[in-house]
């Protein structure tokens, strides 16, 4: 039986309930979810799923991440609710790649993971597999394992396989409803030109899933719990000396109150530059390499391949006596006395992140 995956929070339990159910049966599980986005976030689950199948000793195939064949189909069905006709389509699309891959594989059955989801429809899952059925005589497996305690189950199933729980079900389109909804900042869609890791970000998460395989492979105990924390993210920011654009690098946790100022230099201690107002301070890109342990040539040098985001939560705190103060640091190649124009937006909000302990 081919059995077609779209998470491991869904699938994991889905699988083991399929065991038992089918103790003769040879369970492939195929994971085609050309719908998740970033792709960042594809490969953490796909991950997950990897990490899932090897404990319950399922051999994993991986089919193609044709996301702009996805997003061809669902063209204009962008602002459809979840279980609207877009994730019809979305439906259709991953059961009849799933079906078909199974008929090519010489399986006479198939099911999906989709089926234990609370946020699926299970009436449009079934219908569509019956039309499949008949279409390629390749049998699609019904089972309603979240009736009952399912749900409750397979969330204890989750928990204590430390599997990736995810906080929305994978498409942009859903997601963007979803934060906006939540009237939250829809960061999973950032990507810093740096490719600097940031805090609860997906490859942030993708980081810590790889140290819990690391784990397991080593059979270290370890637990991954919650915290809470304040978050941040620069959305844009830019330095004028004396009208003239230069290049700049805004260290974590730099905020302005109207987002522009301008301003003097009011005073310098230890290379340090204070500017008269809003509490801005400037820094060359030598007193940062001081201060870092680092040989960045110039800004521009240290725009494209930053230090970790904890590294420059270090400097904050050498500057300032406080990692997490919100006073705007900023950094150029050369502190010069002249007039300093700066535009910064940015957004801190809480938040809550997982760590491996």
């Amino acid at each position: 039986m081919l059995v077609h995956i779209c998470c491991a929070v869904d699938s994991h339990y889905f699988l083991e309930r399929l065991q038992e159910d089918f103790p003769e049966e040879k369970l492939v599980g195929f994971f085609y979810d050309p719908n998740i986005h970033p792709y960042n976030e594809y490969r953490l689950r796909y991950l997950d799923v990897e990490y899932s199948c090897k404990k319950l000793g399922i051999e994993l195939l991986e089919g193609p991440y044709n996301l702009e064949e996805w997003l061809k189909k669902v063209k204009g069905l962008e602002n459809e609710p979840e279980k609207g006709d877009r994730c019809t389509v979305c439906y259709d699309d991953r059961l009849e790649v799933s079906a078909k891959k199974a008929v090519e594989l010489g399986h006479d059955k198939f099911t999906t993971s989709l089926l234990i989801s609370p946020k699926k429809s299970q009436d449009k899952l079934e219908k569509i597999g019956a039309k499949l059925t008949e279409e390629l005589n390749c049998e699609f497996i019904f089972k309603d394992y979240r009736s009952g305690n399912g749900t409750q189950i397979q969330g204890e199933v989750v928990k204590e396989n430390s599997l990736y729980r995810q906080n929305y079900c994978g498409c942009l389109f859903g997601l963007t409803a979803q934060r906006e909804q939540q009237k939250k900042v829809m960061d999973e869609m950032f990507s810093p030109l740096s490719n600097q890791v940031l805090p609860e970000s997906i490859e942030s998460r993708l980081e810590l899933y790889k140290k819990r395989d690391e784990l397991e492979e080593q059979d270290i105990p370890y637990q991954i719990i919650k915290q809470r924390f304040l978050n941040y993210r620069l959305l844009s920011g830019r330095v004028k000396i004396d009208k003239k654009v230069v290049p700049s690098y805004f260290l974590c946790y730099s905020t302005l109150n109207r987002k522009k100022m301008n301003g003097r230099i009011e005073y310098e201690k230890d290379e340090v530059a204070y500017l008269n107002r809003d509490e801005v301070k400037v820094l060359s890109i030598d007193m940062f390499n001081s201060i870092g342990n680092s040989t960045y040539r110039n800004v521009k040098k240290l725009m494209f391949n930053p230090p970790t985001f904890e590294s420059e939560l270090n400097i904050r705190n050498v500057v300032t006596k406080n990692p997490y103060g919100l006073s705007t640091i900023v950094v150029v190649d050369e502190v010069i006395d002249g007039k300093y124009e700066i535009e910064l937006d940015a957004v801190i909000y809480e938040d809550v992140k997982e760590v491996i302990i």
